[in-house]
């Protein structure tokens, strides 16, 4: 009977080493309505691998009215100087309409997550 409160124990403290890097701040946030940016950064909980973590951008809505996503080009994404972020550097700033923003990182530590969220560019 003492085992089964021990194994429980064990789990729930062995979780959060087991937890995957999670999105801790993006400029612009979701939900933003913003001033065409030339710039995505998005910033995780713990560092992650430059060649397996990425992200893309694509516009999903413009003057108003949905449309299939159509990916932005000439973005190019690449881990920061930190490590804990990327940067999407655009080819020219935004034009108005809906985006979003997808992105898979890998960690150190072999963990994956991936995630995504809108913004407005007015």
């Amino acid at each position: 009977m003492i085992r089964l409160p021990l194994l429980l124990a064990a789990a729930t403290l062995a979780a959060p080493v087991l937890a995957a890097p999670t999105l801790i701040s993006a400029t612009p946030a979701a939900d933003a309505k913003v001033t065409a940016p030339s710039r995505i950064d998005l910033r995780f909980s713990e560092r992650v691998m430059p060649r397996l973590s990425t992200a893309t951008i694509a516009m999903t809505g413009m003057g108003g009215m949905a449309h299939a996503p159509m990916p932005v080009t000439g973005a190019k994404a690449s881990v920061t100087p930190t490590g804990n972020g990327l940067g999407v550097t655009l080819a020219r700033p935004l034009a108005p309409g809906t985006y979003r923003v997808d992105w898979h990182v890998l960690s150190g530590k072999g963990d994956h997550a991936t995630g995504s969220y809108a913004f407005t560019v007015d």
